[in-house]
């Protein structure tokens, strides 16, 4: 499809998250660009409801049977008349529609692998929120993308700045382009200025009281163990092809600056504003053009002061383990992923502390080979479910009983 042309027939996986939901307040303010085809959320059937009745989606999926059938007899109350599936295979569907040019992936965890995968096998311009599909199977998707002609523009802030940064022809080879590195900004979370004696009683609570943006909870905890940033750098390492040693981390607590791209001639080219997910949504869905997405203009003068700082591996040994993870290849960033879903949970839970996460994740990489090739989405579940697994009886281990 044509970016910009037309009217873009969406189908939104995880759309009451935080970012589906930011995604149709974009949509909401330019109704004659954007037709919502499908919705597909996991549990909360009272929000996709009220989605359902406000976008008219032709269908919505769910997780179960029951919550379908919950959903299925709202709207027909309602006289809404979506049509309502359920379970994995019909994600699948939802993005291999024919009439759907657009897929946003917002899908949180490895449940987004499966049809973020299938988007880009489709051919589809993919707006890409989950991480999984990169970090589980950069290898994988980036190949699938290039054999079908997908379009894949980023939604992270931190990737979708850089590629706002970087050359509109840029193909991939930094040299040829002149790109020295790139930069990935991050706030430090919401323990950036506690004492690390401090940090091992730490509740969830806390973990998930992100100073700037509004997010779910397990992405609030990685931010708050930077591991959501060593999982950023493995995503810059297949988005753009640049080596792990040409990506660096920079503390930045006012979010402001979301990354930036360091030039041959001497030039840094950085893209700023407000801390709102609407900016990088509403430019993936408009490119290459420019939209209103409801976020007011960045004011320095009120900003009046930026700081940026080296991240302390004492305090982060999360980012430490993911920059491990890029360095080894093969199936060891699948295997950080996996584990590091399984701490956190553990952690959200509270069976293990705050500064146990890194400790699980570095103990499953130390059990597991880690240098198997992926060569399918077989070898990455399989990569996946050995890491799980090995988590889970290390958190037992730490926990018997």
């Amino acid at each position: 499809m044509a970016s910009g042309v037309g009217t873009q027939q969406l189908t939104i996986l995880g759309s009451t998250g935080s970012i589906g939901v930011n995604t149709l307040d974009v949509v909401r303010r330019h109704p004659r660009r954007y037709r919502v085809v499908a919705l597909c959320a996991h549990s909360q059937v009272g929000r996709l409801f009220e989605q359902c009745l406000e976008f008219q989606p032709r269908h919505a999926v769910v997780g179960d049977s029951s919550l379908a059938a919950e959903l299925a007899a709202r709207l027909a109350v309602a006289g809404c008349p979506t049509e309502v599936s359920h379970g994995p295979e019909a994600l699948l569907r939802m993005v291999e529609l024919p009439e759907v040019d657009t897929v946003m992936a917002a899908i949180v965890g490895a449940a987004g692998l499966a049809p973020t995968l299938a988007a880009a096998n489709a051919g589809k311009k993919i707006l890409l929120a989950n991480k999984e599909a990169l970090v589980m199977a950069g290898p994988v998707f980036m190949r699938a993308v290039r054999e079908s002609g997908a379009t894949l523009l980023p939604i992270d802030s931190e990737h979708n700045a850089i590629f706002q940064s970087l050359p509109s022809n840029y193909s991939g080879n930094a040299a040829e382009s002149g790109v020295l590195g790139l930069s990935l900004t991050a706030s430090g979370g919401p323990f950036l200025g506690m004492a690390v004696s401090d940090l091992e009683s730490v509740s969830p609570e806390q973990a998930c009281a992100h100073p700037n943006w509004v997010m779910g909870r397990k992405i609030s905890v990685d931010s708050a163990t930077m591991m959501n940033k060593g999982l950023e750098v493995i995503e810059a390492h297949w988005l753009f092809n640049v080596p792990a040693d040409r990506i660096q981390v920079i503390i930045h607590p006012q979010s402001v600056i979301h990354s930036l791209v360091q030039y041959a001639d001497g030039s840094v080219i950085a893209e700023l504003g407000n801390p709102d997910m609407r900016t990088p949504i509403a430019h993936a869905l408009a490119y290459p053009q420019r939209i209103a997405a409801g976020v007011e203009p960045l004011d320095l003068y009120q900003v009046a002061s930026l700081h940026f700082a080296r991240p302390d591996l004492e305090r982060f040994p999360c980012l430490a383990l993911a920059y491990r993870a890029l360095g080894e290849g093969g199936s060891a960033p699948t295997t950080l992923n996996a584990a590091n879903e399984v701490a956190v949970q553990a952690f959200l839970e509270r069976r293990i502390g705050f500064t146990a996460i890194p400790l699980v994740i570095a103990a499953v990489m130390d059990q597991l080979p880690l240098a198997k090739p992926l060569d399918s989405l077989a070898d990455v579940l399989v990569a996946d479910r050995m890491a799980r697994e090995t988590a889970q009886l290390c958190i037992a281990a730490r926990h018997p009983g």
